[in-house]
């Protein structure tokens, strides 16, 4: 075919004008899909101190990957700044300069211009601003060298450098100045033992070539100065890039930008300490560098840098993504928001468990127990569709759901005896949770209560607590561990190392407990307490100042002098505005239902240890507070979801996903449930002192009652208020307590128990009794090779008891038992 040529000079025109107007855009690249970005938030440098750290961004399509380390930089003008095999400017020149970044197997680059200035001003460097940052990077100030409370071979600075001006004054005046000499600032102590030329417990820590020892070098010859207190204070920092999504063993270079009061902005990437929240997924270098492992999820890295927190999340996707598109349904949020995850990261669901495995799974989870064999059989030929849902509505009308949770709450809240014996307080406190359960008394409601309780046990026995908890500290602690998820412990002496919280705050919330008295009873174990009207203030750990009652991140609050402070806590920490105490309760139980918090660990909310699923934390808490507080609507959300419902078999695609859900994650049973289903298979009881028979473990009072088997299994003491204290992992000691203990044997040999009336029941057959063994242990028949390796093993053994004790004890030795999957 024959193209005319006015056609084609028609053509080469348009196709000329096209690549003009690409050009005068700033838009054209050896591929319209391809491009590069120097992502700098920073674009001057003042002062020979001033340090710049490049990140390049290398896009195809809607791929972002991080090239920083993959490009040739040039610059010109020459000799303005150097950029090191790091990618990271130091300025050698006042003047402006342009950067270029080109990747070395494409014609695509890009540009950006910096300014230099203030090369040669020698100004003095601060203290507080310059020199605390490197103590602090180098880990000198750190809990495990001089910033521990007595300090190093006999010198001490401040934990992370938060008390600037006492650090100084131990630097310059203690041991007669030999730290430092400003004559011969070589000769300091100082740096002598940083770059390991003088005997250091903590070895070489600074080159003498490096930019810290610069400074520091630099700061003694100067003399020393602290700083005249009008430099600009750092207001806050920000991490970039703040997200990315990248590959499995990909990388990706931090920077961090720190905003200073006077609304300067200057470049700190090499002075911020980094840490990542799971180093099974990434690890990060001193120097910002991200370095992803072959799992799929998310994960955060931490940059701190003088009291200040920023965040970097990444996500990392499948690498082969799923290629079912997961639709969640439309009237459950927890689906909504997981399935909107796996969805991003290409991760696939596990599909549904069956209904042997649901009954036996949201029994343990809610009540506590073994489904019965009347409820696994009347389970498995119940036709309904809303089965499941009902079977949850049964559970949390049962007495089993609120001794369950009362136990759980009983823990946390550190309802222990004050001596040997079962006490009346404890069982008074215990049977008041458990009540509160039963009503479905709202969660607010519930925790105003137990912080304004007042007199006695008799009359009131939430005031146990008070008893449990007797000094402030621990009521202020406590408080803001169990309903806020914020461990402000470390408040109490010094600036939280990874929040923002102070100890000014720390006494502001001290000071809502600062009236709370006990009164002497005539009986020494029914407490009373009440509250003393005046007089609500705690005094500043360092300035003694007093300072009035005032939540987390609020305002200090006004009230009377005849009202009691606690009432005032407790509407602020339930107000639907407050953004810790639903989110700390809904983690909580997430956890105890999925098997893994959203935010781990449970109590430990914070900026810098994000939710995995930030959407379905959000999610979780709107729906729980729109409920109004409503403990049972809140579980049911989450057992009904097609979520927890999901099978606990991986698949390939998703056996790496430890964080996002696809799966159920199978979880050890509790030290108590275990017991009372042990009790349920070998058909025996364990009694306990002073409780009626036939009381279940989960229904104890207190958690001190004499019993190896809670004991080795993971029971708590109940001495803090950390779920933490629940060991779930398993050990040596417990396998061989289930193998070959005593207590063990006793119930698997009881004269009345299920292997004695098995072995001696004659009107059944030998596979009725296997299979319905199997119903009561696992919820579910045997499968044939199960049932006919059983039936063998009965069969080809003279002692037909021992036999049958056998079997048990196998059951009871699974994994299948052991877990709830």
């Amino acid at each position: 075919m024959r193209v005319h040529k006015l056609e084609v000079h028609a053509a080469l025109c348009l196709a000329v004008l096209l690549l003009c107007s690409l050009w005068h855009a700033g838009s054209f690249t050896a591929n319209a899909a391809e491009s590069l970005s120097i992502d700098s938030q920073h674009h001057q440098l003042h002062g020979r101190d001033a340090r710049l750290q490049l990140i390049v961004s290398h896009q195809v399509d809607d791929r972002v990957t991080d090239a920083t380390a993959r490009v040739r930089y040039t610059t010109e003008p020459a000799g303005i700044i150097e950029i090191n095999s790091e990618a990271l400017v130091i300025p050698l020149a006042n003047g402006e300069v342009k950067i270029t970044a080109q990747m070395s197997d494409s014609p695509t680059v890009a540009t950006a211009v910096l300014t230099v200035s203030g090369m040669g001003q020698e100004t003095p460097l601060s203290f507080p601003s310059e020199i605390v940052p490197i103590f602090t990077k180098l880990s000198c100030n750190g809990g495990g060298c001089h910033g521990k409370a007595a300090g190093q071979n006999g010198f001490k600075l401040s934990l992370l450098g938060f008390e600037p001006r006492e650090d100084f004054e131990h630097l310059i005046g203690e041991t007669r100045g030999r730290r430092i000499s400003p004559a011969v600032p070589d000769q300091s102590l100082l740096l002598l033992k940083a770059v390991n030329a003088s005997p250091h417990g903590g070895g070489q820590r600074l080159e003498i070539d490096s930019h810290e020892y610069r400074m520091l070098h630099r700061w003694i010859a100067q003399g020393m100065p602290y700083g005249d207190g009008n430099e600009p204070q750092i207001a806050g920092i920000e991490l970039f890039p703040a997200q990315r999504r990248l590959a499995q063993n990909a990388s990706q270079q931090l920077s961090v930008i720190a905003t200073y009061s006077d609304g300067s902005r200057k470049d700190i990437s090499r002075g911020a300490v980094y840490e990542s929240n799971d180093t099974s997924m990434a690890n990060v270098s001193a120097t910002g560098l991200v370095t992803l492992q072959d799992l799929v999820g998310d994960v955060a890295v931490m940059a701190r840098y003088q009291g200040h927190v920023a965040v970097f999340r990444a996500d990392i996707p499948l690498s082969t993504p799923a290629t079912e598109p997961l639709t969640p349904p439309a009237d459950n949020v927890v689906d909504i928001a997981v399935f909107n995850k796996l969805k991003s990261l290409g991760i696939p669901a596990s599909p549904a468990c069956d209904d042997a495995t649901f009954l036996r799974r949201v029994t343990l989870d809610i009540a506590g127990r073994l489904p019965t064999l009347a409820e696994t059989l009347a389970f498995k030929t119940d036709a309904a569709s809303e089965k499941r849902r009902l079977l949850v509505d049964r559970l949390l009308e049962s007495r089993d759901y609120a001794e369950h949770f009362a136990g759980k709450w009983n823990a946390i809240l550190r309802n222990r005896r004050q001596r040997g014996s079962l006490q009346f307080a404890n069982r008074a406190f215990h049977d008041w949770i458990r009540d509160s359960l039963v009503d479905n008394k709202p969660y607010d409601q519930l925790i105003r209560e137990l912080i304004t309780a007042s007199g006695s046990v008799a009359s009131n026995p939430a005031v146990v607590w008070y008893q449990q908890v007797p000094d402030t500290n621990q009521r202020v602690e406590d408080t803001a561990q169990l309903f806020l998820g914020q461990r402000v412990q470390c408040a109490r002496c010094h600036h939280h190392p990874y929040e923002k919280w102070s100890q000014a705050d720390y006494a502001h919330l001290a000071a809502f407990f600062t009236t709370v008295s006990p009164k002497t009873a005539s009986d020494s174990l029914t407490p009373v307490f009440f509250a003393r009207v005046g007089g609500a203030s705690s005094p500043h750990p360092k300035t003694g100042q007093g300072l009035p009652p005032a939540g987390l991140d609020a305002e200090p609050q006004t009230m009377a002098t005849d009202e009691d402070p606690r009432v005032h806590l407790a509407s602020w920490m339930t107000q639907p505005e407050n953004p810790y105490f639903a989110k700390s309760l809904v983690n909580r139980y997430w956890k105890h239902f999925l098997g893994r918090g959203l935010i781990e660990p449970e109590d430990d909310l914070r900026i810098t240890n994000p939710p995995s699923n930030p959407e379905l934390m959000d999610a979780l808490s709107t729906a729980f507070i729109q409920s109004g507080y409503d403990l049972k609507a809140l579980i049911r959300l989450i057992v009904t979801s097609q979520t927890y419902a999901a099978d606990s078999q991986p698949l390939n695609e998703n056996l790496g996903d430890r964080r996002s859900y696809s799966r159920f994650y199978p979880k050890r049973l509790r030290a108590e449930v275990l017991l009372d289903s042990v009790d349920v298979v070998t058909q025996t009881k364990t009694t306990f002192a002073g409780m009626p028979a036939g009381t279940r473990a989960v229904a104890l009072p207190d958690t001190s009652f004499n019993s190896y088997f809670l004991t080795v299994f993971g029971l708590p003491m109940s001495k803090t208020a950390c779920e933490c204290e629940r060991a779930d992992d398993a050990n040596l000691a417990q396998s061989l307590h289930l193998l070959n203990s005593e207590e063990m044997q006793q119930k698997l040999s009881q004269e009345n128990g299920r292997a004695a009336i098995m072995a001696s029941d004659e009107t059944h057959t030998d596979e009725v009794k296997i299979t319905e063994l199997y119903r009561v242990a696992l919820s579910r028949v045997p499968t044939d090779a199960e049932l006919k390796a059983t039936l063998a093993h009965v069969s080809g053994k003279q002692n037909r008891r021992e036999a049958f004790e056998d079997v048990v004890w196998s059951l009871l030795n699974s994994k299948e038992f052991l877990f709830n999957h």
